[in-house]
């Protein structure tokens, strides 16, 4: 049976078919094919126009006969340009048979698929497949490499350090790795709180009612700690009344006499001179990325700094530094205090397991609300040293649901003779239960600017 040529036409007097427009991006191309082939997408059907006939060679090959119950199919030469229109597509019958037709193989876009019998023309799978690829590759969104470059790699599980999980990680040289136990990811967490990016400059007041239960060395602990994690260096400042050893307790007693004694008296006499961070370097002491500003030695003008005065200090500070620590002294009525409290963003209490100093930890908070400031009281860290290891007659409990309720956190820092003999304050020579601790009041600090 001969095959019908859909492109052969006996009339020669039809104007040349109007040259392709060629598609400015790939979606109208894409929708220029959907046109032609259909899209079972969308729902369209394929629109089947009149081609003109092509110029073919003489003499015609023949046609191979399909097999019984099989379409045939050839391929036709591609489109050319005639003057000639071409007759409409005949439908054919399929063939009558009982084995189903085979799905022909994917062609070239640029192919034409024959049937042998007459019938309806579907529209063929392969292509149609293709239009739904597609619509639906342009449907999706397409995964942003340049503003998320973790996308071409795999996440790393995080290296184990210490212990049996990082033990077995050395022994294999890295093929091994366990990650992370859970006292290293809480170590992790405290440092990611503790390092945090900060908007601005934020101040802490360090303050109690009673010497000698460690508020100077929670002010040097704290502040090395910062100086540990933070990218940039925090600053502390000695504003005690009474002759504070802020410096001496950071730097070592020896080492701050060989020093040209600067105070905060004379960076006050200076203060409108400063204009960058290296002036202001030549009135500071610095242990490791610690900065620090050394209290007033002499009696007779220690207790002479003002609110006002205060205030000149702490705006010229927050210029240079996000983060700066204030150790007050003693009491909340000295002269500079309200300066301190007006520009504190939040606050540490210093408190002792002693009956006499938890009673004055709270009563500095009653204070505090019942003055104005009841928002520092309330979000307000209550630090309990316990500095003179007291007997095992106080109930440490008690005294902490004594002052747990009326504070934001309350965090006790264990015995450590390197903090109760009063001199020099490092972490090297701390245990580790007392660093983990000023980990914690670190992370506590910048909890509350944020």
């Amino acid at each position: 049976m001969p095959v019908i040529n859909p492109r052969a036409s006996d009339d020669a007097t039809a104007p040349a078919r109007p040259a392709p427009v060629r598609s400015s991006s790939w979606a109208q191309a894409a929708e220029a094919a959907d046109e032609r082939f259909g899209n079972p997408a969308t729902g369209t059907n394929p629109v089947i126009r009149q081609v003109p006939a092509a110029q073919r060679p003489a003499p015609e090959q023949p046609v191979q006969q399909p097999d019984a119950g099989q379409p045939a199919f050839r391929r036709l030469a591609p489109e050319q340009p005639a003057q000639q229109p071409a007759t409409p597509r005949q439908p054919v019958a399929p063939p009558s048979s009982a084995a189903p037709a085979e799905e022909p193989a994917d062609l070239d876009e640029s192919d034409e698929v024959q049937p042998a019998e007459s019938g309806t023309v579907p529209p063929p799978p392969a292509r149609a497949t293709r239009a739904g690829l597609r619509a639906a590759a342009l449907s999706e969104p397409a995964p942003d490499f340049i503003n998320s470059p973790g996308l071409f790699v795999r996440e790393q599980k995080p290296r184990p350090v210490g212990g049996l999980r990082g033990a077995l990680y050395k022994l294999t040289g890295g093929s091994l790795n366990l990650g992370p136990s859970a006292k290293q990811r809480e170590e992790d967490e405290l440092a990611r709180r503790i390092s945090r990016q900060l908007q601005g400059s934020y101040n802490t007041a360090v303050l109690s009612l009673k010497g000698g239960i460690g508020k100077t060395s929670t002010t040097v602990g704290v502040g090395l700690t910062l100086a540990e994690y933070r990218g940039d260096p925090p600053c502390a400042i000695d504003a005690n009344p009474d002759s504070g050893d802020l410096v001496e307790r950071a730097l070592g007693e020896g080492i701050y006499q060989q020093q040209t004694p600067r105070t905060i008296s004379d960076l006050l006499r200076n203060v409108d001179s400063i204009h960058s961070l290296t002036a202001l370097a030549r009135y500071m002491h610095h242990a490791g990325r610690l900065h620090l500003i050394a209290g007033e030695q002499d009696p007779e003008v220690s207790d002479s700094l003002t609110a006002e005065e205060y205030l000149r200090i702490r705006k010229l500070i927050s210029g240079y530094y996000s983060v700066a620590l204030t150790d007050c002294g003693t009491g909340v009525t000295h002269n500079a205090m309200s300066g301190i409290l007006q520009s504190a963003d939040n606050l540490i209490i210093a408190a002792g397991y002693a009956v006499s100093g938890a009673k004055r930890a709270r009563s500095t908070l009653h204070w505090l609300a019942d003055h104005g400031y009841e928002d520092l009281a309330r979000n307000a860290v209550v630090v309990i040293t316990d500095k003179d290891e007291v007997s095992s007659r106080v109930d440490k409990d008690a005294i902490e649901d004594h002052l747990s309720g009326i504070c934001r956190q309350l965090i006790a820092v264990p015995h450590d003779r390197g903090v109760a003999d009063g001199d020099l304050v490092t972490l090297d020579a701390l245990r580790p239960e007392t660093r983990r601790a000023y980990r914690e009041i670190a992370a506590a600090i910048v909890d509350g600017y944020v």
